[in-house]
């Protein structure tokens, strides 16, 4: 009988170190993936920041009343198509050309001359790559 249950012990601390080492393999393998997450989201947050510059730059560069339009949108693809990003602006004040996106139904009156022609840009960067789909969504309101 002695043996017996020796031999049940030695089972009993076999399956209790497995499932301590299967705990162990399961963190680190959840470790590696939150990592890889983490680094996707901070490279999607920059995106974000530097797409919305771009933006700027773009605008900054066009002039809307020798042109008659606006821009409207802007799509990027970075990093091999790893990153789809989407500016879209919306522009707020009066006598603005009729291809722009304006905000609300343009009945709305800007009294002052300075903050005509105030652009809303709203960037999203989106991803799939890692294990849980990143959308970063950033707002920006600026004059030009």
């Amino acid at each position: 009988m002695r043996k017996g249950f020796g031999l049940i012990m030695a089972i009993a601390f076999i399956v209790l170190v497995a499932t301590i080492g299967a705990l162990a393999l399961s963190f680190s393998t959840q470790t590696s993936k939150q990592t890889g997450d983490v680094y996707l989201r901070a490279q999607a947050e920059l995106l974000a920041r530097s797409s919305t510059e771009y933006a700027l730059l773009a605008l900054s560069a066009h002039n809307i009343t020798a042109t008659s339009n606006c821009i409207n949108t802007l799509n990027v693809a970075h990093n091999n198509d790893l990153f789809a990003i989407t500016m879209t602006m919306q522009y707020i004040g009066n006598g603005l050309p009729s291809g722009c996106n304006v905000l609300g139904n343009g009945a709305d009156s800007i009294d002052t001359v300075d903050s005509n022609v105030t652009i809303l840009i709203d960037t999203v960067v989106e991803t799939s790559a890692g294990v849980e789909p990143i959308r970063i969504h950033r707002r920006t309101l600026q004059k030009l």
